[in-house]
C-alpha cells in the first residue's frame, strides 16, 4: 500500500513530465512498490539521462534543494540533485554509469529497463525488478537484493 501523499506528489512529477521529452523512470523503494512489491515508501528516485536531470530540475525549480551536479561514489557516479516536494524528498539521477569488475563505468540503458505501470490514470514508467535486482547485486547492497530475488521467484511460482 502506497501512501496517497507519494502518489499526489508522483502525480505532480508525472503532470510535469508526460508532455516533455524527458527520459524518466520511478526506481527504488516507489518503483517497487508500484510493481507490487510490499515495501515501505521512504522517498521518490527518478532514473534519467543527463540532459532529463537538468530540465526536470528546471522544471520544479521551486522544489530545489539541492542543485544537480556530477557526483560519484566508488560504484556509481551520476548527475546527482534533490527536490522537496509537499515535504517527499525526491532524488534525480542522470546518466547513471556503474563501475565494472575491471574498473571501467558502464552506462545503464534506461529504455531497455523500463516498464509502465498504470495507476489512478497515470502511465508511469518504471525500471523492472529484474533489473533493480542485479543493480542492488552489483552495488553490493546484498539485503535489498534478496528481497527482491524473493519476491520475484514468489511471483514467477503464482504465474
Amino acid at each position: 500500500m502506497i501512501e496517497p501523499v507519494y502518489i499526489e506528489v508522483l502525480r505532480k512529477i508525472y503532470t510535469r513530465l508526460k508532455d516533455n521529452d524527458v527520459i524518466w523512470a520511478v526506481t527504488g523503494s516507489l518503483g517497487f512498490a508500484l510493481q507490487g512489491v510490499p515495501v515501505t515508501v521512504h522517498d521518490i528516485d527518478i532514473q534519467t539521462d543527463k540532459s532529463g536531470a537538468y530540465k526536470i530540475e528546471e522544471l520544479f525549480s521551486e522544489f530545489v534543494t539541492s542543485k544537480v551536479v556530477p557526483s560519484s561514489t566508488e560504484k556509481i557516479r551520476s548527475h546527482f540533485g534533490k527536490l522537496m516536494i509537499d515535504g517527499i524528498k525526491v532524488e534525480i539521477m542522470g546518466d547513471i554509469q556503474k563501475r565494472c569488475e575491471d574498473r571501467s563505468w558502464e552506462a545503464v540503458d534506461l529504455s531497455k529497463y523500463k516498464r509502465v505501470v498504470e495507476i489512478q490514470g497515470m502511465r508511469i514508467p518504471v525500471l523492472s525488478l529484474e533489473y533493480e535486482y542485479q543493480a542492488y547485486l552489483r552495488l553490493g547492497r546484498v539485503d535489498k537484493a534478496e528481497m527482491l530475488r524473493k519476491w520475484l521467484q514468489k511471483r514467477d511460482d503464482h504465474v
